[in-house]
């Protein structure tokens, strides 16, 4: 669980519903999830009207069988609705209506993502060998370096967010790890090896908590 999911899950009148990860970092699996509560909260008579913001063609079902048992679907889209929502969900639904840019920018910003500056590589006759405990001296320094250079770039409500996975959890939190492991691998141009890995995190929780208390 991420830091953001940790806070909304704490949350009070929140019911947070997470799938899986799959290989390729995506959440599989939600949809089941919502249809399962869609179904039971009207069998139970616990709503009367749903406000649905999906666009799945699997979560369908659900919507039919809620509205078996009395239950109004607002179907609700963002703007281009059409081209991220299924047409037969769009059909089911008792109502449909989307949210324009205006109107989502008034409780949600674009957090900017750094990007690592690509680096053009010329072509360059033969070196000597370098000796491998100089190698990896030197690529011991660019992951400290590549660490130092990604928090830097953290902004507050980040700090915020990793300081609450840190209540519950240890190490980095899954939304930052992938990055990270990413930008340095770059910059060492190769995967890092898993003692690399630990040096880096460890060195992430320095720059953070140096952050935090300065």
């Amino acid at each position: 669980m991420s830091a953001d999911q940790t806070a909304i899950a704490d949350m009070d009148d929140i019911k947070l519903r997470l799938g899986f990860i799959n290989g390729q970092g995506q959440q599989k699996g939600v949809d089941s999830l919502i249809v399962t509560d869609l179904i039971e909260l009207a069998r139970q008579r616990a709503i009367s009207e749903v406000v649905l913001l999906s666009g799945d063609e699997d979560v369908r079902v659900g919507v039919q069988i809620a509205q078996n048992y009395g239950v109004r679907v607002h179907l609700l889209g963002i703007h281009p609705a059409r081209g991220s929502q299924s047409p037969t969900l769009r059909q089911e639904a008792d109502t449909t209506s989307e949210w324009d840019k205006l109107t989502v920018e008034k409780f949600l910003s674009l957090r900017s993502v750094h990007q690592p500056a690509m680096t053009a590589i010329a072509a360059s006759p033969a070196k000597a060998a370098v000796p491998a405990a100089e190698t990896a001296d030197d690529d011991n320094g660019l992951i400290i370096a590549a660490a130092c250079s990604f928090v830097a770039d953290l902004q507050e409500a980040d700090l915020q967010a990793i300081e609450i996975f840190w209540k519950d959890n240890r190490g980095v939190p899954p939304e930052f790890d992938g990055r990270l492991l990413a930008q340095t691998a770059e910059k060492i141009s190769r995967r890092l090896e898993k003692a690399e890995m630990r040096v880096l995190r460890s060195r992430f929780r320095e720059e953070v908590t140096k952050r935090r208390e300065g």
